[in-house]
């Protein structure tokens, strides 16, 4: 996953995490795979206590298609979910906002608790229309939008995000709707600026499986074979020496991917280690990422909530006390330069001592506090707050722009409150078209 990826835009935009945890340890090589499962698992169910703003459904399914659940924890957080969040939806819906992607995991995570989704609605401009109907109506915008623009009207990500919520309640999905994405995936065009985007090419393939599973596309079944065919082939070349494919924070997606194409486990098991190595190291930090290598890791993708069954389930997940919070050495600092690039590729650059360990975030803030100029704001999303506005320019969705953060010329695989200021370097922040 390139780490520009806020939920509104999904992969889109720079992520700036404020959610994290402390580890007193790098790697804890000691831990088993069981016990490990438990530890992020306790993780994910911790931040249900921390987290601020809206819920977050991507951690509500992760939990529900974990083995071991907090029932109680759980349930809140469901209630939470049908009433925060959709009022959320509710109140963009009725502005004409395009919500696909939210909407999708909204639907996603009600099924996982098997909630009768036929209850949940939303009334927009007078009209009672069910959630799932709704959904269908954003899909077909998306659609219509691609007739004269070069892709959907949020991103292939949302969009597909969109038929897998749709096929997993047992909603045919319309197959012009599908073909769209068949053909963006046979064509290549699941990019992020000039990168391939392997959380893309993931969230197709499981997508695109569900499709050929409940065969609502038997008329045309070679173009979504090749199609699978295609994101498979990206995927495995996507794989890195050290395991993960991609990277750190998008081999979860595509390891669910992976097991929902059946692929043999020769082709996913050395990600599955990789994975338990960064679990391990507490790469893991923002309960978004987390929420999508807990799956994985249990051996499940999304598509397993097609025929979840609320039965029986294990309650025995409970939380053990929070490590101390460590506080951070104000005494030695590193010097940082920031380097603004707007628009029209103008460079402006900043200069400024920050405490070493401060996160890039508290960096930011450091250097708005003491430099005239220098301003940002930053609005909410399931990953957490990202960039909106730097020095007084957008980065506007319907521009098709965003902030990209980069450290000495590489792109941040981390979010700005997980990355850590250890030693001087050059923080470049960029406005970039996709």
């Amino acid at each position: 996953m390139v780490i520009t990826k806020d939920f509104s835009t999904m992969l889109l935009l720079v992520i700036i995490s404020s959610l994290a945890f402390v580890s007193a340890k790098e790697c804890d090589t000691e831990v088993d795979h069981h016990k490990l499962l438990l530890s992020l698992n306790r993780r994910l169910l911790s931040s249900l206590e921390t987290q601020g703003g809206r819920p977050n459904p991507s951690v509500h399914l992760a939990l529900r298609l974990s083995s071991h659940h907090n029932l109680a924890m759980e349930n809140n957080h469901l209630n939470s979910l049908k009433t925060k969040l959709h009022n959320d939806l509710q109140s963009s819906l009725s502005n004409s906002q395009a919500v696909t992607g939210l909407l999708a995991l909204y639907t996603l995570a009600l099924k996982s608790s098997c909630f009768d989704l036929s209850t949940v609605s939303f009334s927009v401009q007078g009209r009672i229309e069910t959630l799932l109907m709704h959904l269908k109506q954003q899909m077909e915008q998306e659609k219509d939008h691609m007739a004269y623009s070069a892709g959907p009207l949020t991103n292939y990500y949302q969009y597909s995000l969109g038929v897998l919520a749709l096929c997993v309640s047992s909603v045919r999905v319309n197959n012009h709707v599908t073909n769209k994405l068949i053909h963006a995936a046979q064509h290549e065009d699941f990019r992020h600026g000039d990168s391939e985007s392997v959380d893309t090419y993931a969230m197709a393939g499981m997508a695109l499986q569900c499709v050929k599973n409940a065969g609502f596309h038997v008329h045309s079944a070679t173009g979504l074979n090749a199609a699978l065919a295609k994101i498979k082939q990206k995927l495995l070349a996507s794989r890195k020496s050290g395991g993960h494919i991609g990277n750190e924070f998008s081999t979860g997606l595509a390891v669910q991917a992976l097991l929902a194409m059946g692929s043999p486990e020769t082709e996913y098991t050395p990600a599955l280690e990789a994975m338990r190595t960064s679990v391990r190291c507490n790469v893991y930090h923002n309960p978004m990422a987390m929420s999508q290598v807990l799956p994985a890791l249990n051996q499940k993708s999304y598509l397993t909530v097609k025929h979840k069954q609320c039965l029986s389930e294990d309650d025995s997940l409970v939380l053990e006390p929070k490590d101390p919070v460590m506080e951070l050495d104000t005494e030695t600092t590193v010097n940082l330069t920031v380097e603004v690039v707007t628009f029209s590729n103008k460079i402006v650059p900043y200069y400024v001592d920050v405490p070493k360990g401060s996160t890039l975030l508290e960096a930011l803030g450091i250097l708005r506090d003491k430099t005239d100029g220098f301003t940002f704001e930053t609005e909410s999303s399931l990953w957490g707050p990202f960039l909106s506005v730097v020095n007084g320019e957008q980065a506007r969705q319907s521009d098709r722009r965003y902030w990209s953060l980069s450290s000495n010329g590489n792109a941040l695989t981390e979010g700005a409150s997980d990355f850590k200021i250890k030693k001087a370097q050059k923080i470049t922040i960029q406005n970039k078209s996709y």
